[in-house]
C-alpha cells in the first residue's frame, strides 16, 4: 500500500482500453476502495449491439440511473476507505448519448442527466486512457464477450473520435493521458510504475 494525497480517482476511455484492469491494480497498490461500472447488469445491452437504433434510449437510461445510483454510495464508502479508484466517471454516459440518441430523445436524456450531475462528486483527477480504434477492436476481440460480438470497428472509431474531443474541452479537473498503444500495464511492472509516477506528481500539484 502507497500514501498518495488523493481521494478519489475516475479512469476513462474507450470500451476495450482497460479501465478495469487499471482500477484494480491501482486499487490494490494504493489500499483503495474500487468502484467498477455494473454494465453486466444491463438488460438492454446485448439487444443494443444488435439494433443499436431501436435499444438505445432503453440501454442509455438504464446505465445513467444505475450510474447514479453507484456515484450516490461514493459518500457513503468516504466514511470507511481513505481512497475510492473507479473505472468510469459518470459525465461519460453524455458522450454515449449523443452518438446513440435521437434528438428528442437527446433533449429528454439532457433534462435528467443536467439535475443528477449536480449531485455527483468531482474526482481529484482523471485517468484517460488514450488508444487506438485498431488495438480496442483487437482487445475486445480478445475478451470475447458475447454482447459485444457485434460491435463494429466504425462504432468504435465514433466514440474514439468523441472520447478525444471531450478530453480536450474537460476543464473540471485536471487530466492525466496515458497512450495504451505503447504501455502494456498488465505484463510490464516498469509500464505500470510509470503510471504510479504519474499519478505521484499530479497529486502534488
Amino acid at each position: 500500500m502507497q500514501r498518495t494525497p488523493f481521494k478519489y480517482i475516475a479512469i476513462e476511455g474507450v470500451i476495450g482500453a482497460g479501465k478495469t484492469s487499471l482500477a484494480q491494480k491501482l486499487a490494490k497498490w494504493y489500499g483503495a476502495h474500487p468502484v467498477m461500472e455494473e454494465f453486466e447488469t444491463n438488460p438492454f445491452l446485448g439487444d443494443f449491439y444488435t439494433d443499436r437504433k431501436r435499444y438505445a434510449f432503453q440501454t442509455q437510461i438504464f446505465f445513467l440511473l444505475s450510474r447514479f445510483r453507484q456515484q450516490g454510495q461514493l459518500r457513503q464508502y468516504d466514511l470507511f476507505h481513505s481512497k475510492i479508484i473507479s473505472d468510469y466517471m459518470f459525465q461519460k454516459d453524455r458522450i454515449f448519448a449523443t452518438t446513440n440518441l435521437s434528438d428528442a430523445e437527446m433533449k429528454l436524456y439532457d433534462g435528467l442527466a443536467h439535475i443528477m450531475e449536480q449531485q455527483i462528486a468531482i474526482p481529484d483527477f482523471v485517468i484517460y486512457l488514450k488508444t487506438s480504434t485498431a488495438r480496442l477492436m483487437a482487445n475486445i476481440r480478445k475478451r470475447n464477450r458475447d454482447f459485444e460480438k457485434e460491435m463494429s470497428e466504425e462504432y468504435i472509431n465514433t466514440l474514439n473520435d468523441l472520447y478525444d474531443s471531450f478530453f480536450v474541452h474537460y476543464k473540471k479537473t485536471q487530466v492525466i493521458t496515458i497512450h495504451m498503444d505503447e504501455k502494456d500495464f498488465i505484463n510490464s511492472d516498469k509500464d505500470f510504475k510509470e503510471i504510479i509516477k504519474r499519478i505521484s506528481e499530479q497529486s502534488v500539484r
